[in-house]
């Protein structure tokens, strides 16, 4: 009957009404608080009276609004509905009632005005409500804020009850929703009111309205929803949160409420789209509160996820396009969660993982569970053997269900989660991981990404047994597939990055895999393309260098020492080939500033790398003697240029044949380059068999026949280089024995002439003498040798330094290739030498101090001295009176006995007419006197003594003041050592 006589008025008697309702409205509005109200008010008795309705239902709160809302509901005009509509919004919301009455009459105007209802509370969101929200919280605040919340409410209510509503696009939505998030951002961080339960569950609403939310606001509401939920506190203190025992709520039902609000928001969302991808979407957003390091946290977020997929699988039929890879990582993260702390955690996590691998299941069309899965599902056992179990059959499953892609982002979950502060979480990742990698089968695609995830982590890893557990699959991963586990570890970064190391030393852990990968690296070595692709081909050539710098590295790792020792030679002809390479192609920079004695530096540029690694291939090895010999002769500088490169790979060979270096497999090798197609394995292979062949070993190894059609291959060469070698070859004396009988008689000769007082150049004939030595090293020099060495040491102290460099020289070429039949006839001329040596490295011609120098050190090995290898340090990087001292430490303790013969002969030297020479001398009796006192004095004689006073005296009136000083230092210690030695 009302609703008859309303739509019987005229429009300007319903704007009249709806004008008189609201100004009482407003007139009243402070008598509101009051139970119940008398109005006495004129004109609204007389609107009472016109619509035919009690006077007593004045008294009824809500009575104006419901009569309010038919009004604006009937009303045909909608300029005059939205203008009494603004004008109800506008009224008090300061008590419940005023806020229920006008969430009332908004409902009703919107089920027959229901876009300008949205417009009007669109626009109050955007101005009124987010001012007021942006300003200090006060009571005037949260009173609008459940005003807004409560029309909202009714709002959506009227719009679900619709039947058409779907055919609408209500394109305020993202407006309105961003409303609610702000309302619910501000929201303490407690529970007192169902504020939160309300907002979720409108946005629920909401979401079901055309147009469907676009993933960026999807992607909003859920981030807000989840964090205002799951950051509240742990169940059992939310009642501390309340303001007071008596307005305190029951917490627990309002927490389980919003709960399930929250729960029904992620149906609401997944039943729109029922898909996998949907899934996955969601599971993202809830990921960071799976990880959280609070337990409460986790626990609300693995149940949410319990719900979700329990409601996914009784409720839905999934879309079976979709196979998104991120299903792998989420199962991984939700796996992790199978030992954590709290029990209902675990349990909820298998479960999950459980209801996944069911969606898996469903989209491949899997009727019948496996049996891996069958024996997994259950979580109730806690033994440690069927808890290893059930991890292997779960792995299996996952290997055999999952995608490649999916299986690779679950393995980068466990990668990732290594590094992690939670132990359990560690430890199962790491476990996790190693059973996979352990699997056999593995899939090649995933070696990259997963190599890839395990480098960058390690620099994070401080654990040992995470560290452990990386270089177990590592090690894994390469038994099966080493050639792609090379390639990927070569690709990560430069070698000498200090983090791609222990990947490298992880595979040395296997014997088998280790020499594996030096062959890999050697075969990647030679991938070098000419000068013309170059540019075209950078690839190849990089990865050539990456492994040239690997190798570099790998010769300095301990774990990689007994593998390149199988693989010597190979590396040594790899090297020499890859330097005579880069020489050509003029990749040259950084090969000449690099400090070799600085420990604390690395060469840079691929020559110096090579270079330095063709030396450490010696040094770090039991082959020492044979990188000192071509230091201390200066051979290692004629690597440095393609001119003098045969030379140098001369010399280096020379060495190695007469330390018996590996002859056997680099003869192998050598043969091998001889036959190759590139001249630079040519060349590098006739210079070492033609050194090789002086050598007693080769016949050992190879036959005459061999021999022969090797080097006959050689002349065939379009080389000059390799044609001149081969011939050279052809005519040793080891091909021609007979040869060697002439060129002994020839060395008597010239002997003969060298021991001559007149001779007019001594050092052209040492030249020729030192030539025949080494054409006769494989056949012996005999005799003649030790005559040739007596003879020599005269010439130490020759005043013409080409003289002097020339029987330094050939002496140590004496002892050298002296052979075994003379030795302990030569150790004693050798150990007459040391003392003139020593001195000789202080000459002021440089060439016959680099030339003492290696002959001393020569001296040193045949005599078998202690520290021989430090030794050679000392002479090779030493600097100062600190390197002398040790010098001669090493000396004279190699040398206990031989007191009286080194301080008689540097006695000798005090007279030398070079200076340095003479102090070098004086430091030698110097220190004598000071640390071997107590030995002299058990060695000397009473003419030692005297020989030893008489030569200090002689410096008494020296006009020198260094001379003197030596006379003045040393005196009182000759007249003590008097007292003390006897006849």
């Amino acid at each position: 009957m009302v609703v008859n006589k309303i739509n019987n008025m005229l429009v300007t008697e319903q704007g009249l009404v709806l004008e008189t309702i609201c100004h009482f409205l407003e007139k009243h509005s402070q008598l509101w608080e009051k139970s119940e109200v008398s109005f006495r008010d004129a004109s609204v008795l007389k609107l009472l009276e016109f619509l035919s309705l009690d006077p007593r239902k004045a008294t009824d709160k809500a009575f104006f609004f419901h009569l309010y809302g038919m009004i604006l509901r009937e009303c045909p005009c909608v300029e005059q509905v939205q203008c009494h509509l603004a004008s109800l919004l506008e009224l008090s919301h300061q008590h419940s009632i005023q806020r229920e009455g006008i969430a009332l009459a908004v409902g009703l105007a919107s089920t027959k005005h229901l876009e300008e209802v949205w417009a009007l509370l669109e626009h109050l969101g955007r101005t009124k409500f987010l001012r007021s929200a942006a300003a200090s919280e006060n009571n005037q605040d949260e009173i609008l804020k459940s005003s807004f919340v409560s029309a909202a409410i009714l709002l959506t209510r009227s719009i679900q009850a619709e039947y058409s509503s779907q055919r609408y696009k209500f394109t305020q939505i993202p407006e309105l929703i961003q409303c609610l998030l702000g309302i619910l951002q501000k929201e303490p961080n407690s529970l007192t009111t169902c504020l939160r339960q309300k907002i979720i569950l409108v946005i629920a609403g909401l979401s079901n309205l055309r147009p469907i939310f676009k993933p960026m606001l999807k992607s909003q509401v859920l981030k807000t929803c989840l964090q205002s939920v799951y950051m509240l506190p742990p169940t059992k203190d939310l009642k501390n949160y309340s303001l007071s025992i008596e307005q305190a709520p029951d917490t627990t039902l309002l927490y389980k409420k919003t709960v399930r609000a929250l729960d029904l928001l992620l149906q609401n969302f997944i039943a729109e789209n029922p898909s996998m991808d949907e899934v996955c979407f969601l599971l993202q957003h809830i990921e960071f509160w799976l990880k959280s390091d609070k337990i409460h946290e986790r626990s609300r977020a693995v149940q949410s996820t319990y719900l979700l997929l329990q409601y996914v699988v009784d409720s839905l039929k999934l879309a079976k396009e979709a196979v998104p890879s991120m299903l792998g990582h989420q199962i991984g993260i939700l796996t992790l969660l199978w030992q954590d702390r709290d029990k209902v955690t675990q349990q909820h996590s298998h479960i999950c993982v459980y209801l996944l691998m069911e969606l898996v299941f469903q989209q491949k069309g899997k009727m019948v569970e496996s049996t891996q899965w069958s024996k997994m599902k259950h979580f109730e056992s806690n033994v440690f053997r069927e808890w290893e179990m059930k991890l292997y059959h779960l792995v299996k499953v996952f290997k055999e269900d999952l995608t490649v892609a999916q299986h690779t982002q679950l393995l980068l979950t466990l990668v990732h989660s290594l590094d992690s502060c939670n132990r359990l979480r560690c430890d199962l990742a790491g476990k996790l991981l190693l059973m996979i990698c352990v699997e056999p089968g593995f899939r090649k695609e995933q070696i990259a990404e997963l190599l890839q995830g395990l480098f960058q982590e390690l620099p994070n890893i401080h654990s040992k047994s995470v560290q452990q557990t990386i270089s177990q699959a590592t090690l894994a991963l390469g038994t099966q597939h080493i050639q792609e586990v090379v390639e990927v570890i070569l690709s990560l970064c430069h070698p000498s990055e200090r983090w791609i190391l222990p990947l490298w030393k992880a595979l040395a852990a296997n014997y088998h895999v280790a020499r594996e990968v030096i062959t890999l690296l050697y075969i990647k070595l030679k991938l070098r393309p000419p000068r013309r692709l170059l540019q075209s081909t950078y690839r190849a050539r990089l990865v050539s260098l990456m492994a040239l710098g690997t190798i570099y590295e790998l010769l300095y790792t301990k774990e990689y020492r007994e593998t390149v020792c199988w693989a010597f030679s190979g590396i040594l002809l790899g090297l020499l080939t890859e330097l005579y390479y880069l020489l050509e192609m003029g990749l040259v920079q950084g090969m000449f500033d690099y400090q070799e004695d600085n420990l604390g530096s690395k060469p840079h540029g691929p020559c110096r790398i090579c270079m330095e690694a063709l030396k450490g291939l010696f040094w770090t090895n039991q082959y020492w003697e044979v990188f000192a010999d071509v230091k201390l002769i200066q051979g290692w500088e004629l690597f440095g240029q393609l001119e003098t490169f045969p030379k140098g790979v001369t010399l280096l060979a020379r060495a190695m044949a007469h330390y018996n270096c590996e002859i056997k497999a680099v003869l192998g090798q050598a043969l091998i380059s001889l036959k190759s197609t590139e001249e630079r394995d040519n060349i590098v292979g006739i210079c070492i068999i033609t050194e090789f062949l002086n050598s007693p070993d080769a016949s050992q190894h190879m036959s005459w026949k061999d021999m022969y059609n090797s080097l006959n291959l050689g002349l065939s060469s379009c080389n000059q280089m390799v044609r001149a070698m081969s011939l050279k070859g052809l005519g040793s004396t080891l091909m021609h024995p007979k040869k060697a009988t002439l060129l002994r008689n020839k060395l008597t000769e010239l002997l003969d002439n060298f021991l001559q007082p007149e001779f007019k150049d001594p050092a052209g004939l040492m030249k020729i003498m030192g030539h025949f030595l080494h054409c006769l090293g494989v056949q012996g020099i005999g005799i003649v040798s030790l005559k040739i060495a007596q003879h020599l040491l005269s010439l130490f102290t020759d005043e013409r330094a080409t003289v002097r460099e020339g029987a330094i020289s050939l002496f140590g070429d004496v002892i050298h290739y002296g052979g075994k039949k003379i030795r302990h006839s030569l150790e004693d001329v050798a150990s007459r030498a040391t003392v003139p040596l020593l001195f000789n490295m202080a000459d002021p011609c440089q060439k016959v101090v680099t030339k003492a120098k290696c002959t001393f050190l020569r001296c040193a090995i045949l005599l078998k001295w202690e520290f021989r290898k430090e030794l050679f340090g000392k002479l090779a990087w030493g600097q100062g009176l600190g390197a002398a001292n040790d010098i001669f430490v090493y000396m004279l303790e190699s040398n206990i006995g031989k007191y009286q013969q080194f301080l008689s002969q540097a006695l000798m030297y005090l007279g030398s007419s070079h200076m340095t020479v003479k102090l070098a001398a004086m430091r030698f009796i110097g220190a004598l006197l000071q640390d071997y006192f107590n030995d002299l004095c058990l060695y000397l004689r009473k003419t030692d003594v005297i020989f030893l006073k008489n030569s200090l005296e002689a410096f008494r009136h020296d006009t020198d003041s260094r001379t003197r000083r030596f006379y003045l230092n040393y005196w009182n210690d000759a007249v003590e050592l008097s007292y003390y030695v006897q006849d």
